[in-house]
């Protein structure tokens, strides 16, 4: 059966569809977080702080429970950050005129970075805070 061609111009034609479709998503979304990697300082702050909080968790030696809470804490930060990136990109696409009704979407995104962080550090703190202070002999 062969496929019509689209009758308005402006939509494109669907993709035909793949015979390994999670393996695209898959793909696709790695690629995805190769871009804001690579696109965005502030996302290197972030894994660089992502990578201390396992060797911390091991050192303190946090139990399953608290590792949860701050693997998922890394999560939500770097996710938010992603999503932060993607809106960047879209902005940067668009005309000046866009560009002056949709930049408060800028700093929504950014505030959610911020509050993302912060809900991340006071978390670490709670988790981390007392270990320290027995790992140290202080208090």
């Amino acid at each position: 059966m062969a496929q019509t061609p689209p009758t308005d111009v402006s939509e494109p034609a669907p993709r035909p569809r793949s015979l390994h479709p999670w393996r695209d998503k898959f793909c696709v979304a790695f690629r995805g977080i190769v871009f804001g990697v690579r696109g965005q300082s502030s996302f290197s702050v972030h894994l660089a702080f992502a990578a201390l909080v396992p060797v911390a968790a091991t050192v303190l030696r946090c139990d399953a429970v608290e590792w949860c809470l701050l693997l998922g804490c890394v999560g939500l930060v770097l996710s938010a950050e992603l999503v932060n990136s993607a809106i960047e990109t879209l902005f940067r696409g668009l005309d000046g005129k866009a560009r002056e009704r949709v930049w408060p979407c800028l700093d929504m995104a950014a505030g959610a970075v911020l509050v993302a962080s912060l809900t991340a550090v006071v978390i670490g703190l709670i988790i981390f805070a007392p270990k320290l202070a027995a790992w140290l002999g202080v208090g």
